[in-house]
């Protein structure tokens, strides 16, 4: 790892060892399972057509505010009117600006499934996630071992959360599928450098096997990038800054997913 990445992760895994000493794991344990039951997050990617889950972001490590004065509720329902099939939310607040006061708004203001969007490094970030309403995880090949993937993969599903694996090469795919994942995100954008290969999505999908749920995520920014998408195989695509950067963020969906015509206004 270098660049962005490492930092970041560096920051998650510092904050995890000194919360260690204070969170009690069977506390949370019981307050996940008392949590509102969650929302089918994979059978909304799995839904025929191709699923669009729109992000909810602040700002970005690279390029600072986004979306500064943002509402989450009120986004969450233009996404929801918009079409969006899930949503995602940034809780990371040191880099992204976002919280799990953010996720909760959002969910609680439409009936979307809601992925905690964040670095997870340790079972108490799984087990806030599910205390906190979130339906499914982000997990990320590049942050963790192998071993971790798989205990945390198991962690979230046995709270019935669905867990988002996300990769960037076929080599961390092999990783991801090793550790028995079946719904897999392709991120476009490198972590390392937050540069964004458009053709990354298209080459990672080649070696998807069947079976395997495939999202599409980073550098959508137009109905041609959607299209592509599609016909490269992927269930799902992950659209945040283009979104949250329109001036109406409903309608700029609805151009995406082709049920609109014309402009989507995504300039702020």
């Amino acid at each position: 790892m270098a660049g962005y990445l490492e930092p970041i992760v560096a920051f998650h895994r510092r904050r995890a060892r000194e919360n260690a000493l204070h969170v009690d794991l069977h506390k949370l344990e019981i307050q996940a399972a008392e949590a509102a039951p969650p929302r089918p997050f994979r059978a909304a990617v799995a839904a025929p057509g191709l699923s669009v889950i729109a992000e909810i972001k602040r700002r970005s490590p690279s390029k600072g505010p986004l979306a500064p004065g943002l509402n989450p509720s009120a986004v969450a329902r233009a996404y929801e009117a918009g079409g969006a099939s899930c949503l995602s939310v940034l809780t990371d607040e040191e880099h992204f600006g976002g919280s799990m006061h953010d996720l909760a708004d959002a969910r609680a203001a439409c009936e979307l499934p809601v992925l905690r969007k964040d670095f997870t490094v340790c079972d108490a970030d799984v087990l806030e996630a599910r205390r906190g309403g979130a339906d499914a995880i982000l997990l990320i090949v590049a942050a963790l071992t192998a071993l971790e993937l798989r205990d945390y993969r198991e962690l979230a599903e046995g709270t019935g959360m669905a867990c988002l694996i996300e990769v960037h090469d076929p080599g961390e795919l092999e990783i991801a599928l090793g550790s028995g994942a079946s719904l897999i995100g392709v991120n476009q954008r490198d972590l390392n450098t937050f540069r964004v290969d458009t053709g990354r999505a298209e080459h990672v999908a080649a070696h998807i096997p069947p079976g395997v749920l495939k999202v599409a995520e980073s550098g959508i920014t137009g109905r041609g990038d959607v299209v592509r998408l599609e016909r490269a195989g992927y269930d799902a695509i992950l659209v945040g800054e283009h979104l949250v950067r329109a001036v109406d963020p409903g309608r700029a969906l609805r151009v995406l997913r082709g049920v609109e015509s014309g402009d989507d206004g995504a300039s702020r």
